[in-house]
């Protein structure tokens, strides 16, 4: 009888307990936050992002640090930003950008994240569009930002993500590590190439020999190109170009004009140990 008893016991408890596990199933189930509702960034308690669209604890930090006191700043997906999903060299990482869906630009800034040296380069347009193809170093995967200020004094500020093995920043390039830069150093290569069916603006590519240190390597102090300035045949600036340390060294840049500027292109500028940099691009 006890035995009975007992089982009987078992089957009444047992459509309780199937009633039960169910409840707690769907209860924590309908809680997964792997399936709650998306929730815009910003907009969560608590979120120490700034809303910054890539969750990027350290977009606030860049904003205090690199924009003035009240600036305001939007993220705008008009900025059109390409790089690699993956930086196969994290020596030379190619990035193009075109800031002109925003309309008149007045500066650039290039920023990245995750880098030891964040601020990457500042670009002033003038008679160029805003628009700049470059390489730099990558010392990890991070988000790279390029903030446009509009004629209103807003930032608009675009943004992708690569990833990265790492260490861009962090090692010799090729001229320092064979010792061949000084014969090199300064001296410019460019040529005008004219607007075609595939590109309806001119485009001015310029390279200049720099080993661009970024002053992390052991015993190699930072060394590199601090100012660019392009002018046409009457001294008409065409833009203004202020690299910084995470540029790749043997820097190459590709800038766009609506309407061919008058040649010869002048290209002067400086390092930051005072080497002058004077070269004309002929046409």
């Amino acid at each position: 009888m006890m035995f009975r008893s007992t089982k009987q016991s078992i089957n009444t408890l047992c459509p309780f307990g199937f009633v039960l596990a169910g409840m707690l199933f769907t209860s924590n189930f309908l809680a997964s936050p792997s399936i709650a509702a998306p929730v815009e960034l910003g907009e969560v308690k608590g979120d120490l992002t700034g809303g910054d669209p890539l969750g990027s604890m350290q977009w606030p930090d860049l904003k205090v640090q690199f924009f003035d006191a009240g600036a305001t700043t939007v993220f705008d997906s008009r900025i059109k930003v390409t790089v690699p999903l993956f930086a196969e060299d994290a020596m030379n990482v190619p990035v193009s950008f075109d800031a002109s869906a925003i309309g008149k630009v007045k500066k650039i800034v290039v920023l990245v994240d995750r880098n030891p040296i964040r601020k990457v380069l500042e670009f002033i347009p003038e008679k160029a569009k805003p628009a700049l193809n470059f390489r730099f170093k990558l010392e990890q995967a991070s988000p790279i930002r390029v903030a446009a200020l509009a004629e209103n004094g807003v930032w608009h500020v675009g943004y992708a993500f690569i990833e990265a093995a790492g260490g861009g920043c962090t090692v010799p390039g090729a001229t320092r590590a064979d010792g061949s830069w000084p014969q090199t150093l300064n001296k410019v290569a460019g040529k005008m190439f004219d607007a075609n069916q595939l590109r309806d603006d001119a485009r001015l590519r310029v390279q200049v020999s720099h080993p661009m240190d970024t002053g992390l390597v052991a015993g190699v102090p930072a060394f590199y190109i601090e100012e660019m300035i392009l002018q046409d045949k009457n001294k008409q600036v065409l833009a203004k170009l202020y690299p910084f340390e995470p540029v790749s060294e043997n820097p190459l840049f590709s800038f766009d004009f609506d309407k061919k500027p008058m040649g010869p292109i002048s290209l002067v500028g400086r390092d930051n140990n005072g080497n002058r940099i004077d070269a004309k691009v002929t046409q």
